[in-house]
């Protein structure tokens, strides 16, 4: 008995001391950076901070920011469903070498990924005179790199593995018995899909939809290197750039606002997540109940 209260007695101290460490590195890796960027977005009063946020730069980059996002959530929530159903679900030859490419945006460099799209689509790029002769056509001015095209591919790119790679592991797990089960019953594919497959991976595909926005609001590197105009093509994250290098203590103060508009957005987003994580267990509760 002695013994089972020492190692009792043990493990309270072990758990106390884990909930101290990681309270604390959460308090000062996220909690305090986060409330630093508030506290310094408000230095000059509440009334700046509303003209820091009310400039035409902004609201362009806050526009190209969101435009961006919702494209680039849109095209890999719709890519990484169809390619985790794909490598899960059905054999193929090739299978491994699209799972690999489908990693590459973790491995790559985004000011890398920002130059390849320059050197595809830019002036000395091979797609260039595809692009020109476009033009020539439909009497268009169609611009990829340092134009709005730009900075959507570069977003749709480096978001692109976060969606499929929540849901694969999730698939894996589910295994095929009963879709084929609904296969033989007659059930075609949309049906087994809708019935049966998505209700196992829906909550990966939020949680993936999750990570695709929040990786979205903050790339810098590769829409960087395909942006050019300030006040058009411009993301927050390089609005916040410009402000912070300027270097008066206003623009300073200025780059603080904007970024808490990344925050906020980042919080919504949280909150969104877990009131709709709350309202399924509570329809989960009542139906068991």
């Amino acid at each position: 008995m002695n013994w089972v209260e020492e190692n009792k007695k043990k493990a309270g101290k072990t758990k106390v001391i884990l909930i101290i460490i990681s309270v604390l590195f959460v308090f000062f890796m996220l909690v305090f950076p986060l409330v630093s960027v508030i506290a310094n977005s408000l230095k000059e009063g509440f009334g700046y901070y509303i003209q820091s946020l009310n400039t035409k730069y902004v609201k362009s980059a806050l526009l190209v920011t969101l435009l961006a996002t919702v494209i680039a959530v849109i095209v890999n929530t719709f890519f990484g469903l169809l390619a985790g159903w794909l490598l899960t679900k059905f054999s193929f030859k090739g299978k491994q070498v699209l799972a690999t490419l489908i990693d590459i945006p973790f491995s790559i460099s985004p000011v890398i990924a920002g130059l390849a799209f320059i050197m595809t689509f830019g002036r000395l790029g091979w797609a260039n005179p595809i692009l020109e002769s476009i033009n020539q056509a439909l009497g268009t001015d169609i611009q990829i790199v340092f134009a709005l095209p730009g900075v959507v591919l570069a977003t749709i790119f480096v978001t692109f593995p976060f969606v499929s790679r929540e849901i694969i592991p999730v698939l894996n797990t589910q295994g095929k018995d009963e879709e084929e089960a609904a296969a033989l019953m007659g059930a075609g594919g949309f049906t087994i899909f809708r019935k049966i497959t998505f209700p196992h991976i829906k909550w990966a595909t939020i949680y993936g939809v999750i990570l695709c926005t929040a990786r979205a609001l903050g790339e810098f590197g590769a829409v960087a290197a395909l942006s050019k105009t300030r006040g058009k093509t411009f993301t927050l994250p390089l609005e916040i750039d410009a402000l912070y290098l300027a270097g008066s203590s206003d623009s300073i103060t200025a780059a603080f606002s904007v970024s808490s508009l990344l925050v906020i957005i980042a919080i919504i987003v949280l909150i969104l997540r877990n009131f709709f994580e709350h309202s399924e267990k509570v329809k989960g509760e009542k139906k068991e109940g």
